[in-house]
Protein backbone atom coordinates (compact mmCIF):
# COMPACT_ATOMS: atom_id res chain seq x y z
CA UNK A 1 0.00 0.00 0.00
CA UNK A 2 0.95 3.44 -0.32
CA UNK A 3 0.02 6.92 1.73
CA UNK A 4 -3.80 7.50 0.78
CA UNK A 5 -3.52 10.90 2.45
CA UNK A 6 -0.61 12.31 1.02
CA UNK A 7 -1.56 10.99 -2.49
CA UNK A 8 -4.98 12.78 -2.31
CA UNK A 9 -3.06 15.63 -1.48
CA UNK A 10 -0.45 14.80 -4.12
CA UNK A 11 -3.45 15.02 -6.54
CA UNK A 12 -4.72 18.24 -5.81
CA UNK A 13 -0.94 20.00 -5.95
CA UNK A 14 -0.52 18.61 -9.21
CA UNK A 15 -3.22 21.22 -10.63
CA UNK A 16 -1.26 23.79 -9.26
CA UNK A 17 1.50 25.75 -9.96
CA UNK A 18 4.97 24.90 -8.33
CA UNK A 19 5.17 28.16 -6.70
CA UNK A 20 1.50 27.94 -5.16
CA UNK A 21 2.52 24.41 -3.73
CA UNK A 22 5.31 25.50 -2.55
CA UNK A 23 3.41 28.24 -0.43
CA UNK A 24 0.19 26.29 0.52
CA UNK A 25 2.78 23.52 2.19
CA UNK A 26 4.79 26.23 3.90
CA UNK A 27 1.93 27.52 5.02
CA UNK A 28 0.72 24.57 6.41
CA UNK A 29 4.06 23.62 8.45
CA UNK A 30 3.60 27.13 9.88
CA UNK A 31 0.33 27.12 10.42
CA UNK A 32 -0.29 29.91 8.77
CA UNK A 33 -4.49 30.28 8.31
CA UNK A 34 -4.49 33.12 6.52
CA UNK A 35 -2.33 31.86 3.84
CA UNK A 36 -4.58 28.67 3.85
CA UNK A 37 -7.87 30.27 3.11
CA UNK A 38 -8.66 28.56 0.21
CA UNK A 39 -6.14 25.48 0.12
CA UNK A 40 -7.96 22.17 -0.95
CA UNK A 41 -9.44 20.49 1.95
CA UNK A 42 -6.83 17.30 1.47
CA UNK A 43 -4.38 20.03 2.95
CA UNK A 44 -5.83 20.45 6.05
CA UNK A 45 -6.63 16.47 6.57
CA UNK A 46 -3.31 15.66 5.56
CA UNK A 47 -2.04 18.44 8.19
CA UNK A 48 -4.32 17.10 11.11
CA UNK A 49 -3.32 13.67 10.57
CA UNK A 50 0.51 14.75 11.09
CA UNK A 51 -0.47 16.95 14.12
CA UNK A 52 -2.44 14.49 15.92
CA UNK A 53 0.66 12.51 17.89
CA UNK A 54 0.07 8.90 18.55
CA UNK A 55 -0.25 7.72 21.72
CA UNK A 56 3.04 6.05 22.48
CA UNK A 57 4.89 9.19 22.12
CA UNK A 58 7.14 10.60 24.79
CA UNK A 59 9.80 13.60 24.14
CA UNK A 60 11.53 12.79 27.23
CA UNK A 61 12.38 9.65 26.52
CA UNK A 62 14.12 11.22 23.41
CA UNK A 63 17.18 12.43 25.13
CA UNK A 64 19.52 9.67 25.50
CA UNK A 65 19.26 8.90 21.96
CA UNK A 66 20.06 13.04 21.07
CA UNK A 67 23.31 13.08 23.63
CA UNK A 68 24.60 9.51 22.08
CA UNK A 69 24.23 10.94 18.77
CA UNK A 70 25.77 14.09 18.86
CA UNK A 71 28.63 12.31 20.87
CA UNK A 72 29.07 9.68 17.79
CA UNK A 73 27.89 11.59 15.03
CA UNK A 74 31.18 10.79 13.13
CA UNK A 75 30.02 6.94 13.38
CA UNK A 76 26.35 7.92 12.42
CA UNK A 77 27.02 9.14 9.04
CA UNK A 78 29.99 6.44 8.08
CA UNK A 79 27.25 3.83 9.34
CA UNK A 80 24.92 5.70 7.27
CA UNK A 81 26.85 5.87 3.64
CA UNK A 82 28.74 2.99 3.86
CA UNK A 83 26.18 0.73 5.93
CA UNK A 84 22.19 1.46 5.45
CA UNK A 85 22.41 3.26 2.81
CA UNK A 86 24.36 0.71 0.39
CA UNK A 87 22.15 -1.96 1.67
CA UNK A 88 19.08 0.03 1.42
CA UNK A 89 19.74 -0.39 -2.25
CA UNK A 90 20.29 -3.80 -2.58
CA UNK A 91 16.72 -3.84 -2.48
CA UNK A 92 13.58 -2.92 -5.16
CA UNK A 93 13.80 0.52 -3.34
CA UNK A 94 16.75 1.59 -5.96
CA UNK A 95 14.53 1.03 -8.60
CA UNK A 96 12.42 4.55 -7.90
CA UNK A 97 16.24 6.27 -7.58
CA UNK A 98 17.20 4.46 -10.28
CA UNK A 99 14.47 5.97 -12.65
CA UNK A 100 13.96 9.46 -11.25
CA UNK A 101 18.12 10.02 -11.70
CA UNK A 102 17.65 11.71 -8.33
CA UNK A 103 20.98 10.05 -6.99
CA UNK A 104 23.13 10.12 -10.09
CA UNK A 105 22.07 13.48 -11.13
CA UNK A 106 22.23 15.32 -7.59
CA UNK A 107 23.99 12.75 -5.29
CA UNK A 108 25.65 15.49 -3.09
CA UNK A 109 22.27 17.43 -2.68
CA UNK A 110 20.37 14.12 -2.08
CA UNK A 111 23.02 12.82 0.55
CA UNK A 112 23.03 16.48 2.44
CA UNK A 113 19.22 16.30 2.44
CA UNK A 114 19.18 13.05 4.16
CA UNK A 115 22.21 14.24 6.89
CA UNK A 116 20.20 17.67 7.19
CA UNK A 117 17.11 15.68 8.31
CA UNK A 118 18.46 13.14 10.08
CA UNK A 119 20.65 16.10 12.28
CA UNK A 120 17.38 18.15 12.70
CA UNK A 121 15.32 15.25 14.69
CA UNK A 122 18.28 14.81 17.18
CA UNK A 123 18.38 18.63 17.59
CA UNK A 124 16.15 19.60 21.43
CA UNK A 125 12.91 20.59 20.20
CA UNK A 126 13.59 18.84 16.55
CA UNK A 127 10.70 16.52 16.73
CA UNK A 128 8.13 18.91 18.46
CA UNK A 129 5.76 20.79 16.35
CA UNK A 130 7.49 23.35 15.25
CA UNK A 131 10.78 22.03 14.86
CA UNK A 132 12.76 21.57 11.60
CA UNK A 133 13.10 18.03 12.24
CA UNK A 134 9.23 17.68 12.34
CA UNK A 135 9.09 19.68 9.63
CA UNK A 136 11.51 17.93 7.32
CA UNK A 137 9.97 14.39 8.20
CA UNK A 138 6.31 15.94 7.30
CA UNK A 139 8.10 17.24 4.15
CA UNK A 140 9.61 13.64 3.17
CA UNK A 141 6.07 12.42 3.56
CA UNK A 142 5.03 15.15 1.07
CA UNK A 143 7.34 14.14 -1.08
CA UNK A 144 6.51 10.39 -1.27
CA UNK A 145 3.38 11.09 -2.16
CA UNK A 146 4.26 13.50 -5.22
CA UNK A 147 6.54 11.01 -6.10
CA UNK A 148 4.35 8.32 -6.02
CA UNK A 149 2.22 10.10 -8.06
CA UNK A 150 4.38 11.10 -10.96
CA UNK A 151 5.71 7.31 -10.63
CA UNK A 152 2.25 6.01 -11.04
CA UNK A 153 1.34 8.27 -13.95
CA UNK A 154 4.83 7.34 -16.05
CA UNK A 155 5.38 4.65 -18.32
CA UNK A 156 8.51 3.79 -16.10
CA UNK A 157 7.47 1.99 -13.82
CA UNK A 158 5.41 -1.65 -13.79
CA UNK A 159 3.36 -1.48 -10.88
CA UNK A 160 2.30 -5.13 -12.01
CA UNK A 161 5.27 -6.41 -11.42
CA UNK A 162 6.63 -4.44 -8.62
CA UNK A 163 4.03 -2.74 -6.32
CA UNK A 164 3.25 0.41 -5.53
CA UNK A 165 6.67 2.84 -5.48
CA UNK A 166 7.70 4.09 -2.48
CA UNK A 167 5.42 1.42 -0.72
CA UNK A 168 4.76 1.31 2.50
CA UNK A 169 6.59 -1.92 3.51
CA UNK A 170 9.35 -0.41 1.56
CA UNK A 171 9.33 2.36 4.08
CA UNK A 172 9.15 0.45 7.15
CA UNK A 173 12.03 -1.88 5.76
CA UNK A 174 13.99 1.63 5.36
CA UNK A 175 13.14 3.07 9.07
CA UNK A 176 14.12 0.25 10.48
CA UNK A 177 17.41 -0.16 8.68
CA UNK A 178 18.48 3.23 9.68
CA UNK A 179 17.72 3.16 12.82
CA UNK A 180 18.51 -0.57 14.52
CA UNK A 181 20.56 -1.50 11.46
CA UNK A 182 22.66 1.83 12.30
CA UNK A 183 23.53 1.17 15.70
CA UNK A 184 24.75 -2.31 14.43
CA UNK A 185 27.30 -1.13 11.78
CA UNK A 186 27.75 2.38 15.11
CA UNK A 187 28.94 -0.74 16.77
CA UNK A 188 31.38 -2.07 14.58
CA UNK A 189 32.75 1.25 14.19
CA UNK A 190 33.67 1.76 17.88
CA UNK A 191 30.62 4.26 18.88
CA UNK A 192 29.74 3.82 22.70
CA UNK A 193 26.34 3.26 23.63
CA UNK A 194 24.28 2.22 26.89
CA UNK A 195 20.77 0.17 27.21
CA UNK A 196 19.20 3.36 27.32
CA UNK A 197 20.69 5.71 24.41
CA UNK A 198 20.16 2.48 22.42
CA UNK A 199 16.12 2.41 22.63
CA UNK A 200 15.84 6.49 22.86
CA UNK A 201 17.95 6.59 19.57
CA UNK A 202 15.29 3.86 18.13
CA UNK A 203 12.36 6.57 19.70
CA UNK A 204 13.50 8.98 17.84
CA UNK A 205 13.65 7.06 14.62
CA UNK A 206 10.25 5.54 14.98
CA UNK A 207 8.57 8.88 15.82
CA UNK A 208 10.08 10.52 12.81
CA UNK A 209 8.88 7.26 10.89
CA UNK A 210 5.69 7.67 12.03
CA UNK A 211 5.46 11.35 11.23
CA UNK A 212 6.80 10.23 7.41
CA UNK A 213 3.69 8.40 7.05
CA UNK A 214 4.74 4.77 8.28
CA UNK A 215 1.72 2.97 9.24
CA UNK A 216 1.60 1.10 12.92
CA UNK A 217 1.29 -2.47 11.14
CA UNK A 218 5.00 -1.99 9.01
CA UNK A 219 6.30 0.37 11.66
CA UNK A 220 8.57 -0.92 14.46
CA UNK A 221 8.11 -0.81 18.16
CA UNK A 222 11.41 -1.69 19.52
CA UNK A 223 15.14 -2.62 18.37
CA UNK A 224 14.35 -6.14 18.27
CA UNK A 225 11.23 -5.89 16.32
CA UNK A 226 13.24 -3.29 14.21
CA UNK A 227 15.91 -5.95 13.30
CA UNK A 228 13.21 -8.70 12.83
CA UNK A 229 11.41 -6.45 10.18
CA UNK A 230 14.77 -5.61 8.51
CA UNK A 231 15.42 -9.63 8.32
CA UNK A 232 12.15 -10.19 6.76
CA UNK A 233 12.16 -7.69 4.70
CA UNK A 234 15.91 -8.31 3.13
CA UNK A 235 14.89 -11.91 2.57
CA UNK A 236 11.41 -10.67 0.56
CA UNK A 237 13.37 -8.90 -1.53
CA UNK A 238 14.43 -10.08 -5.24
CA UNK A 239 18.43 -10.57 -5.47
CA UNK A 240 20.48 -7.17 -6.11
CA UNK A 241 19.63 -6.03 -10.04
CA UNK A 242 21.78 -3.58 -12.11
CA UNK A 243 19.54 -0.53 -10.36
CA UNK A 244 20.55 -1.73 -7.31
CA UNK A 245 24.36 -1.72 -8.45
CA UNK A 246 23.95 1.92 -10.32
CA UNK A 247 22.51 3.53 -7.39
CA UNK A 248 25.62 1.99 -4.93
CA UNK A 249 28.34 3.17 -6.87
CA UNK A 250 26.67 6.66 -7.63
CA UNK A 251 26.52 6.73 -3.58
CA UNK A 252 30.35 6.03 -2.71
CA UNK A 253 31.12 8.19 -5.51
CA UNK A 254 29.47 11.25 -3.93
CA UNK A 255 30.40 10.86 -0.17
CA UNK A 256 33.65 12.46 -0.87
CA UNK A 257 31.91 15.47 -2.41
CA UNK A 258 29.69 15.59 0.47
CA UNK A 259 32.93 15.57 2.93
CA UNK A 260 34.19 18.65 0.70
CA UNK A 261 36.99 16.64 -1.07
CA UNK A 262 37.97 18.61 -3.74
CA UNK A 263 40.50 17.14 -5.74
CA UNK A 264 39.58 14.46 -8.35
CA UNK A 265 42.92 12.20 -6.95
CA UNK A 266 42.09 12.56 -3.44
CA UNK A 267 38.20 12.35 -4.48
CA UNK A 268 39.48 8.62 -5.95
CA UNK A 269 41.32 7.70 -2.79
CA UNK A 270 38.70 8.62 -0.63
CA UNK A 271 36.01 6.66 -2.17
CA UNK A 272 38.10 3.62 -2.33
CA UNK A 273 38.51 4.05 1.17
CA UNK A 274 34.40 4.16 1.47
CA UNK A 275 34.31 1.09 -0.93
CA UNK A 276 36.62 -1.01 2.05
CA UNK A 277 34.53 0.11 5.07
CA UNK A 278 31.18 -0.84 3.50
CA UNK A 279 32.81 -4.18 2.12
CA UNK A 280 33.74 -4.42 6.36
CA UNK A 281 29.70 -3.66 7.39
CA UNK A 282 27.72 -5.42 4.74
CA UNK A 283 29.80 -8.50 4.17
CA UNK A 284 31.92 -9.97 1.14
CA UNK A 285 28.90 -11.42 -0.48
CA UNK A 286 26.60 -8.67 -0.88
CA UNK A 287 29.29 -6.10 -1.94
CA UNK A 288 30.58 -8.49 -4.99
CA UNK A 289 26.78 -8.73 -5.67
CA UNK A 290 26.73 -5.25 -6.14
CA UNK A 291 30.51 -5.35 -8.01
CA UNK A 292 32.36 -3.36 -5.48
CA UNK A 293 36.09 -3.22 -5.69
CA UNK A 294 38.22 -6.49 -5.02
CA UNK A 295 37.87 -7.24 -0.96
CA UNK A 296 41.76 -6.20 -0.14
CA UNK A 297 41.81 -5.23 2.80
CA UNK A 298 38.31 -4.12 4.06
CA UNK A 299 38.62 -6.03 7.20
CA UNK A 300 41.44 -4.30 8.27
CA UNK A 301 39.94 -0.98 7.14
CA UNK A 302 37.45 -1.54 9.24
CA UNK A 303 39.27 -2.61 12.46
CA UNK A 304 41.71 0.10 11.87
CA UNK A 305 38.82 2.61 11.40
CA UNK A 306 37.53 1.12 15.13
CA UNK A 307 40.91 1.01 16.80
CA UNK A 308 41.42 4.89 16.29
CA UNK A 309 37.86 5.47 18.02
CA UNK A 310 38.78 3.67 20.59
CA UNK A 311 41.78 5.44 21.08
CA UNK A 312 40.87 8.88 20.80
CA UNK A 313 37.95 8.07 23.36
CA UNK A 314 40.64 6.89 25.65
CA UNK A 315 42.64 10.12 25.01
CA UNK A 316 40.05 12.04 25.33
CA UNK A 317 39.11 10.58 29.13
CA UNK A 318 42.40 11.53 29.81
CA UNK A 319 42.09 14.99 28.71
CA UNK A 320 38.51 16.74 29.45
CA UNK A 321 39.61 19.83 27.38
CA UNK A 322 39.82 17.43 24.27
CA UNK A 323 36.75 16.42 24.64
CA UNK A 324 35.31 19.64 24.57
CA UNK A 325 36.91 20.68 21.57
CA UNK A 326 36.66 16.88 19.68
CA UNK A 327 32.36 17.54 20.42
CA UNK A 328 32.79 20.96 18.49
CA UNK A 329 34.76 19.56 15.98
CA UNK A 330 32.41 16.76 14.91
CA UNK A 331 28.85 18.75 15.26
CA UNK A 332 30.88 21.66 12.56
CA UNK A 333 31.07 18.37 10.85
CA UNK A 334 27.88 17.65 10.71
CA UNK A 335 27.03 20.64 10.00
CA UNK A 336 28.98 21.31 7.02
CA UNK A 337 27.45 17.63 5.33
CA UNK A 338 23.89 19.01 5.99
CA UNK A 339 22.39 21.59 3.38
CA UNK A 340 21.21 24.37 4.75
CA UNK A 341 19.81 26.82 1.66
CA UNK A 342 19.79 30.40 2.84
CA UNK A 343 16.22 30.63 2.27
CA UNK A 344 15.65 28.07 4.65
CA UNK A 345 13.72 24.59 3.83
CA UNK A 346 12.13 24.44 0.79
CA UNK A 347 9.01 23.69 0.23
CA UNK A 348 9.13 22.92 -3.46
CA UNK A 349 7.99 19.93 -4.93
CA UNK A 350 9.24 17.58 -8.15
CA UNK A 351 7.57 18.33 -11.27
CA UNK A 352 8.71 15.48 -13.58
CA UNK A 353 9.65 12.21 -12.76
CA UNK A 354 13.06 12.53 -13.95
CA UNK A 355 15.25 14.69 -11.97
CA UNK A 356 17.07 16.54 -14.48
CA UNK A 357 13.95 17.85 -15.60
CA UNK A 358 12.01 18.46 -12.49
CA UNK A 359 12.34 22.40 -10.89
CA UNK A 360 14.98 22.05 -7.99
CA UNK A 361 13.83 20.75 -4.63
Amino acid sequence: IGDPLAEELADDLSLLSPEEQGRLIEAGMNRDEEALKGAPPSLRRFFEDAETPPEWLDFSAFDPGRRMFQRNSKLVLVGFVAGVLIEGFTTNIAKSFFITGRVRDQGVRRLKQNNRHMMDIFLPGGLERDGDGWKLSVRIRIIHGRVRHLMTHSDEWNQEAWGVPLSAAHLGYAISAFSARLLKHMKTLGADYTDEEHDSFMAVWRYSGHLMGIPDTILFRDGEEALKLYDVGFICEPSVELESRVMAHSLVNSAPMVAGVSTPVERRELAKYVYRLSRGLIGNELADQLQFPSAGASFVSVKWFRALELWKRYVNNLLPGRTRSDNFSRFTSLLETSLFDEAGIRYTLPDHVYAEESTKW
